[in-house]
């Protein structure tokens, strides 16, 4: 999948293509149906398929007090929406100034003429331009004017929610943010259809992990993707990139391992920053510091607690890891 960082990347002559337009924040089951048969059309007409997409989200630059938390960062969102089976993604720098261009302006320059827009991929509620001024009648009235045809669809809703209390709710980004904020990452993973994810740099922490025979690898404070509820939580640890910023590739030893991640502030030990921990299950020999990880959530085994003193908080880290253990199917150790 080609990925241009902004329209001068776009290749002249791109095209025809199948274009649609979204933040896609997690790549969610909706998003990924919508996407993939988008890709399956175009194919099958003989069109280039490509997903315009934003970053910094717009509600972070328009209201960035109050803009929520974003579910993944550009990396995790790129590598979900090549797996779409998209041609190409344009992931357009969101600025002020961009949001200043008319609905018109936006389509004849980035839709129509860089991206030569033969069919338009939108929902019903579709908004773009200065102010969202441009909406579905906007779009097909620019359609008919610069020759596209625009391709409505609709919103994909849970028919078999984990709650039934929600109904036949609409998939949302939202919806995905509201479970992750209650801890409930196995409820988040059949939204997503796959598990949620953290990724950033392993740094170093208090060494008390270690200390307690736990050696975790901390993720930095400023590591993509929303972090659920303070809890301990079943999931994997998968390896990115080195120390030295190779690439691990997925033939390579230890690379996926499962862990039992920690999230909170360690209140036992007075702790006041909320911190992302990973212990992979069993493994004290592992040098991560300065690698790029990316931490999947599961299961969430139980809420942060408040202990009295070491040896209660280390019978119940090893009650967490054989629950961990058992619920990832990880062997006993040696």
């Amino acid at each position: 999948m080609h990925v241009w960082r902004g329209l001068a990347q776009v290749p002249a002559g791109w095209g025809p293509s199948v274009v649609t337009l979204g933040n896609f924040d997690g790549v969610h089951r909706g998003h990924a149906g919508v996407l993939a048969e988008m890709a399956a059309d175009a194919r099958a007409a003989d069109l280039r398929s490509v997903a315009v997409t934003f970053s910094p989200h717009p509600a972070q630059v328009h209201r960035p007090d109050t803009a929520p938390p974003q579910l993944t960062g550009d990396a995790d969102r790129l590598e979900l929406l090549a797996d779409c089976g998209l041609d190409a993604v344009l992931l357009e720098h969101y600025t002020l100034a961009f949001a200043r261009q008319t609905p018109r302006e936006f389509v004849q320059r980035y839709l129509v003429g860089a991206l030569g827009a033969r069919v338009v991929v939108v929902g019903r509620d579709v908004r773009f331009g200065w102010q969202n001024s441009g909406d579905l009648a906007t779009m097909r009235a620019l359609g008919a004017e610069l020759g596209f045809t625009v391709d409505v669809v609709d919103d994909l809703v849970d028919e078999a929610p984990a709650d039934p209390a929600d109904g036949r709710r609409r998939l949302s980004s939202t919806w995905v943010r509201e479970l992750l904020a209650a801890g409930d990452v196995a409820g988040a993973a059949a939204l997503l259809g796959r598990p949620h994810r953290l990724r950033g740099l392993v740094v170093h922490g208090d060494a008390r992990g270690r200390e307690l025979g736990y050696p975790t690898a901390n993720l930095a404070q400023d590591a993509a993707g929303m972090v659920p509820a303070d809890g301990v939580y079943a999931g994997r640890l998968r390896r990115v990139r080195r120390a030295d910023g190779t690439p691990y590739a997925p033939v390579d030893a230890d690379v996926v391992l499962p862990a039992a991640v920690s999230i909170g502030t360690n209140p036992t030990f007075d702790g006041v920053q909320r911190r992302v921990e990973a212990y992979v299950l069993d493994r004290t020999d592992l040098d991560l510091y300065d690698e790029e990880v990316v931490v999947e959530l599961l299961v969430r085994l139980r809420p942060t607690l408040r202990f009295d003193g070491v040896e209660p908080l280390l019978e119940q880290m090893a009650r967490d890891v054989a629950d961990a253990r058992a619920l990832l199917g990880a062997p006993e150790p040696a």
